[in-house]
């Protein structure tokens, strides 16, 4: 598996500021900001009201005052729990709405990245990256937006009405703030590293899930099945040490704050005493003083005990933003092809290295006629796959110049190249829907009888009506009740439906039965006339009738020329045609069939 380069976790400051902002305008959070406002300027007034009634109950008035005294004070915990209540809902809809947008700009630059980010990365990694951390990061703003904005409004509020009520006591009372907000960093800073290390783990523990299930059947074959397990227990292991560490570090901080208010609280209590005891405040004031402070300590821990939502938040988004910064692939050229497409593809001293240390492709110039067909074969890691990578755009070349037509594909938008090239795979890929659905995936827009007829020309249509539903019959991803070479052939239909001016086809018959690959060989070339078309194969009895075969070792083509031209050359094409045919007579290139 691929081991993933992270880089390290920004400042914890600037990446929290950052995850805010994903709520985006400021207009935004002024309905939580307002309701907020509210919630607490009627819980602070409670105290206030309630050590007022406790004053009337002193002096013994028991009259309208106290009774209206006390309805006020019921009134304002209720309106306080109300604009609470009101408060969480709109806190709800702002993040959802924020993660909405987020989901659809990951989606987006999804779109926009090069194949090279992808390659460098496994699945799991990536969907972790676009699922499980945005997912975080909406956890932490939806528990964390509105409390924090409470505590912050609560803390002012609560410290205006103690300065208030007694400037001595408020000035005993706030020394614990500054003790408590330095244990609070120091914590919060080495909680964090242990979060960002949790993540990661995370991402490539989905990776290894991701790639085992992928393997399945692998696995099973090769009796492999103990040593995941193990794999799978040792990076389990290792996310439930980060997480511990990350959770214990970061649970320390409730813990000691609490410890510290609750000094606090006893300091006041005492001190509140002598003062009552001297005559310079009444029972009330004490009373509304002494529940003031505790609510003062209220907003601290509260905030202490978000911080391992922030901190686990702040990391998943860092991993988010990460992945939104990635280099994405060069603005496209708003020119089209000229049409019709003849097909005319020339390579001009084209040069590539998927490293720069590592040049893989130099130098390389062949031209290909419109509607000629050219194989190119060659040894494993020999750049015949490149070479179409390169033509499709999937990578852009270190050198030269690729050419359609006469026109650089650098100078023209690639969806419209893309458009006009059709690319059948080694690797089937199927997605969830019918069959006519994956088959018109082809050509947006393409009636039933469209997609018909290519079904038909790709010799697939009498396997699509055996099956339950015909046409209709639902697949999945894994092409679920289908088999490897009847997935092919599916995808060669969807090709043929795209009516593309070039034809690029990587081992396109590689997974498919004798029989199945003579008919399908069959539709490619009547789909071929007329169109130029590029074949890559490792058997080379399916090239035999291509009009020129390219023989590439190292990045470079060896030889050039006919079936008949390579055989008589006795070279590199001929040493590949021995190999693979060792065991036939001169005159029958097709390999005997082996008898029990």
């Amino acid at each position: 598996m691929t081991e993933q380069t992270i880089e390290a976790p920004a400042d914890f400051r600037q990446s929290a500021r950052r995850m805010y902002g994903l709520l985006g305008p400021k207009r935004r959070l002024s309905g939580v900001a307002a309701l907020g406002v509210g919630s607490i300027a009627l819980n602070v007034s409670g105290p206030w009201l309630l050590g007022h009634a406790t004053d009337l109950v002193f002096h013994g008035r028991h009259g309208s005052d106290l009774a209206w005294t006390l309805v006020a004070a019921v009134l304002a915990y209720a309106g306080s729990g109300a604009c609470w209540i009101l408060q969480g809902r709109l806190t709800t809809r702002v993040v959802q709405k924020a993660m909405f947008s987020l989901r659809a700009e990951v989606a987006d630059k999804l779109a926009r990245l090069p194949l090279s980010y992808l390659d460098g990365r496994t699945r799991g990694e990536v969907l972790s990256r676009t699922t499980n951390d945005i997912d975080n990061v909406a956890q932490g703003l939806q528990q964390t937006l509105s409390q924090i904005t409470n505590s912050s409004l609560l803390l002012v509020g609560v410290l205006g009405m103690m300065f208030w009520i007694s400037p001595l006591l408020s000035v005993v009372a706030i020394v614990a703030v500054p003790l408590s907000m330095y244990l609070t960093k120091v914590l919060g800073a080495r909680a964090q590293r242990r979060f960002d290390e949790q993540w990661k783990i995370t991402g490539t523990l989905n990776a290894r899930v991701e790639e085992t299930y992928s393997a399945y059947s692998l696995i099973k074959l090769l009796g492999r099945k103990q040593e995941i397990v193990a794999s799978f227990r040792e990076e389990n292991e290792a996310l439930y040490q980060a997480s511990a560490r990350a959770q214990f570090m970061s649970g320390l901080i409730g813990p000691v704050t609490t410890v510290i208010g609750n000094a606090s609280y006893v300091v006041v209590a005492v001190v509140g005493g002598f003062r009552l005891a001297s005559g310079a405040l009444s029972v009330g004031e004490v009373q509304a003083f002494i529940q003031y402070s505790r609510q003062f300590t209220q907003p601290l821990m509260a905030v202490a005990s978000l911080a391992n939502l922030v901190q686990s938040g702040v990391a998943s988004s860092d991993r988010v933003f990460e992945f939104l910064a990635a280099p994405e692939e060069d603005r496209d050229s708003s020119a089209q092809l000229h049409e019709p497409v003849q097909g005319l593809v020339s390579f001009e001293n084209v040069s590539f290295r998927y490293s720069p240390d590592r040049p893989l492709i130099e130098d390389l110039s062949f031209t290909v006629r419109p509607g000629r067909s050219v194989a190119i074969v060659g040894p494993t890691g020999a750049g015949k796959t490149t070479l179409v990578n390169l033509l499709m755009r999937f990578y852009d070349i270190t050198a030269g110049r690729i050419t359609v037509d006469g026109t650089d594909i650098r100078d023209v938008d690639r969806d419209a190249l893309r458009s006009r090239l059709g690319m059948v795979l080694q690797d089937t890929w199927l997605f969830h829907g019918t069959v006519e659905e994956n088959i018109g995936y082809g050509r947006p827009g393409a009636t039933a009888d469209q997609i018909r007829q290519a079904a038909r020309d790709a010799r697939v249509d009498h396997l699509i009506r055996t099956l339950p539903n015909g046409y209709q019959t639902v697949v999945d991803a894994e092409g679920t009740g289908l088999s490897v070479g009847e997935r092919q052939l599916i995808t060669i239909a969807r090709a043929v439906l795209a009516d593309p001016a070039i034809l690029l086809l990587d081992e396109a018959t590689s997974s498919v039965d004798t029989r199945t690959e003579l008919l399908i060989q069959e539709a490619l070339t009547r789909l071929a006339e007329g169109r130029t078309s590029f074949v890559i194969a490792h058997r080379l009895s399916t090239v035999q009738d291509a009009d020129v075969i390219l023989v590439m070792t190292d990045g470079a083509i060896v030889e050039q020329g006919t079936h008949t031209e390579l055989l008589a050359a006795e070279g590199a094409y001929a040493r590949l045609h021995a190999a693979q045919f060792a065991h036939t007579t001169p005159t029958d290139p097709t390999p005997q069939r082996m008898v029990p």
